[in-house]
């Protein structure tokens, strides 16, 4: 078996050799002189450590060996790619570039630069974006906004360069990732010596658009999303294509049908407000294929003949009930078959990174006991682990069962197995409640950490929750400084008396650490105690409750505002039962789950959210204006036409700044009432402005959030089959279980690799020579 590049992992040597037979188990002396005279005090990049013991730097290279395996396990966890370079000093480089400092350093410079759009003009430092009440903006001087983005720029440019090092030129050719982060840092850079050099009066800032580059390129589970969406087009193209036809012809029909031979008839009506035209009929069946427009659409025709509701009713079974039904289902199948490719990908990634840790690691047993074969030492495994950053939790787990293997060595399927455990889910273990030798105290501990103890808690937090009901009907046409709070005062007291002791017995029950162990317990501790404050506050500043317990206003807040907070702390409190009901937990665990990983969906989000953003202000940047000698439109004022912008009063809602046109493009994505933007910006704009709402329209209400959908769906599903850990979820005090993360959802479909398939691409690895 040839080995080469020996002494190329800290670049001090370079050769080739091939040793003679019997290498697999031993070196021989003719092949240990050989390497003698050839290596010096080189080391190898790759060899087994117990084999190279006579050699000169044998504990180098042995510590060289167990730095690589910790590389490798790392990469394993966290589903990095283990192509990139191995000698000691690029091994240091990489680990400081994946430290937990570097990386949250590179999060920060991320969102200091999204940011900046918040600052630069047009500002959004004002109170409103209201153009009637809008105060002129504070705009940041020239240079300054710009030295940020510099420093961020910098920032970008080191962690390029430290990814193109560690991966190697040649890989570095073949990643259009990488490439492209070079492309867009080098637009941006020559884009910011512009503004400079235009004083910071250029018309577009090409580098806004290219920010959020930088989010998703920083984020793998981002690019696999990006990766699944591009492949999930065409399918969703074919449906859009459908979409369209169906549109089309029943445009057509509708410019047909509603063309009105008489004056005043139900056509000429419903022609003159909808079908005027092939664009004005187009559009607006376009809104009523989001319903956001029935029915008004029809209730011209409808008016004059019920006949005409047909139409209307047949085009939205079609488009709204099986068009867009069935487009949802279209990307929920497609997108969950190439996600489920993609988190295939990242199994072999893992799978190969911990074959590369075998390898590594694996020894012989030599001249002691050829019959052992070849295998990783447990003590090895375990020095290794030590230096492994991950859950210390799970890690354990992992070294107890390396333990029990004592002197003996681990097999390839032995090795894979046991990194098996960080795929499971973490239960972790209560500690124990306190031990106390009076019986009394024995009866009392039992008794109140009970699971009936919290039911009684539940029951009294759902009495609370219902009297402040009672007092909201009964005080609703009173206003607040009219009203006597003595009987809700009292109330209050009272509860939170309760909170308060039903916490400190159960903190006596099950110890402060135990109690603090429970989400649930944590949860309602830190609103007892602030309910505590609150009440003592209350009662400081307002005394006692009493009959006609209204006093004048002390302090920042009034009593009824006192009282306003306690009460809403004291619902949001209610949320405790949700563990306590297990079809809720299921649902409530979902969303949990969805918060914690599905961050890649939210950084897409962002990104869509930020382009659009952008393009927006730059088409739509104060176009709309106040009609001259009318700064107060009111609701019924009959100069303007019921349903528009004007009536509607949605003068906040434009694109004169970063964060108004955010909230404008929300109002857009929820679709209700989006027809009256679109009016609104083709009268104030163009015409052609109907074409930019319509693409954020198809690419945030269509396309993601059917994603969203499909990812919700997936994911509440797999809890839903493992329904028989619902008494964990229900209020077990015995264990915690973690969310499962997006990787697990699709585990027990994923196929394993073959040992050829691993080690096929540990022979390609371009950084790394086998020996064995």
């Amino acid at each position: 078996m040839a080995c080469q590049g020996l002494g190329q992992g800290l670049g001090l040597c370079t050769f080739s050799c091939t040793p003679i037979l019997g290498l697999e188990r031993a070196w021989s002396p003719t092949a240990c002189r050989f390497l003698s005279e050839k290596l010096g005090k080189c080391h190898v990049t790759l060899l087994h450590p117990t084999s190279l013991f006579f050699l000169p730097g044998a504990t180098a290279v042995r510590d060289l060996c167990f730095e690589q395996a910790v590389i490798f396990i790392e990469d394993a966890i966290q589903y990095r790619s283990i192509n990139h370079r191995m000698d000691a000093r690029s091994m240091w480089l990489y680990r400081w570039y994946y430290s937990a400092a570097w990386q949250w350093s590179l999060s920060f410079i991320i969102f200091l630069i999204l940011s900046l759009a918040f600052i630069e003009t047009p500002s959004s430092f004002t109170s409103t974006s209201d153009i009637r009440y809008r105060e002129e903006p504070w705009n940041p001087p020239c240079g300054l906004t710009e030295s940020v983005e510099a420093l961020c720029l910098l920032g970008f440019a080191a962690d390029l360069s430290v990814k193109s090092y560690l991966v190697g030129w040649s890989q570095f050719r073949r990643s259009l990732w990488l490439l492209a982060y070079l492309v867009v840092l080098v637009a941006s850079l020559m884009d910011w010596i512009v503004s400079l050099s235009l004083v910071c009066q250029e018309p577009l800032r090409l580098r806004r658009l290219l920010r959020p580059f930088f989010l998703l390129q920083n984020s793998s589970m981002m690019k696999k999303m990006l990766k699944c969406i591009r492949w999930s087009l065409p399918e969703m193209a074919s449906v859009g294509l459908l979409l369209a036809l169906h549109l089309c012809v029943f445009t057509m029909f509708g410019m047909l049908l509603f063309t009105g031979e008489k004056q005043g008839d139900g056509q000429d009506r419903e022609r003159l407000t909808y079908f005027r035209n092939l664009p004005e009929a187009l559009t607006s069946l376009l809104v009523l294929l989001t319903t956001a427009n029935n029915p008004d659409v029809m209730v011209p025709a409808y008016s004059k003949n019920r006949a005409y509701a047909i139409f209307f009713i047949v085009f939205t079974l079609i488009g709204s009930l099986f068009l867009m039904n069935l487009l949802t289902a279209i990307i929920y199948n497609q997108f969950r078959g190439y996600l489920l490719k993609s988190v295939q990908a990242s199994l072999f990634r893992k799978r190969l990174g911990t074959r590369a840790a075998y390898e590594v690691l694996s020894s012989t047993a030599g001249g002691e006991a050829p019959s052992r074969g070849v295998g990783v030492k447990a003590q090895d495994l375990l020095q290794v682990l030590r230096k492994v950053q991950v859950d210390s939790t799970r890690k354990q787990a992992v070294m107890e069962k390396v333990r029990s293997y004592g002197d003996g060595l681990l097999s390839a399927d032995e090795f894979q197995k046991l990194f098996n455990e960080f795929d499971k889910s973490l239960t972790k273990e209560h500690p124990p409640p306190p031990e106390y030798r009076s019986p009394f105290l024995r009866t009392a501990q039992l008794l109140f950490g009970h699971r009936c103890f919290d039911y009684l808690g539940n029951f009294i937090v759902l009495a609370n929750l219902v009297s402040i009901c009672v007092f909201l009907v009964l005080d609703a046409d009173i206003l607040p400084q009219n009203r006597d709070d003595f009987i809700l005062g009292v109330l209050n007291c009272v509860f939170v008396l309760y909170y308060l002791a039903e916490m400190l017995l159960k903190v006596f029950a099950l110890g402060l650490l135990g109690y603090l162990s429970y989400p649930s317990n944590l949860f309602d501790g830190i609103l007892t105690v602030i309910l505590l404050v609150l009440e003592i506050s209350t009662l400081a500043v307002y005394r006692f409750p009493h009959p006609g317990w209204k006093p004048e206003v002390q302090g920042l807040l009034s009593l009824w505002d006192m009282v306003r907070l306690a009460n809403m702390l004291i619902v949001f409190r209610f949320l405790r039962i949700i563990p306590s009901m297990k079809l809720m937990a299921v649902v409530a665990s979902t969303i949990l789950g969805i918060i914690r990983n599905m961050r890649a969906f939210g950084g897409i989000l962002v990104v869509v959210y930020y382009v659009f953003a952008i393009v927006g202000i730059n088409l739509f940047r104060g176009v709309i204006v106040i009609p001259p000698g009318n700064r107060s439109l009111a609701p019924d004022n009959c100069s303007a036409p019921c349903g528009s912008y004007e009536q509607l009063e949605y003068w906040a809602n434009n694109f004169d700044d970063f964060a108004a046109a955010l909230i404008t493009l929300w109002n857009v994505m929820v679709v209700n009432n989006w027809q009256v933007f679109l009016d609104a910006y083709q009268r104030y704009s163009s015409p052609w402005s109907k074409i930019y709402f319509v693409l954020w329209w198809l690419v945030s209400s269509v396309i993601w959030v059917n994603l969203f959908l499909a990812l919700i769906l997936e994911n509440f599903l797999h809890k839903w089959d493992r329904r028989g850990n619902l008494q964990s979820l229900s209020g077990d005090l015995g264990a915690t279980h973690e969310t499962t993360t997006v990787d697990l959802l699709f585990r027990e479909v994923l196929e394993e690799p073959t040992e050829e398939e691993l080690m096929a691409k540990l022979q390609h690895h371009p950084h790394l020579q086998l020996c064995r």
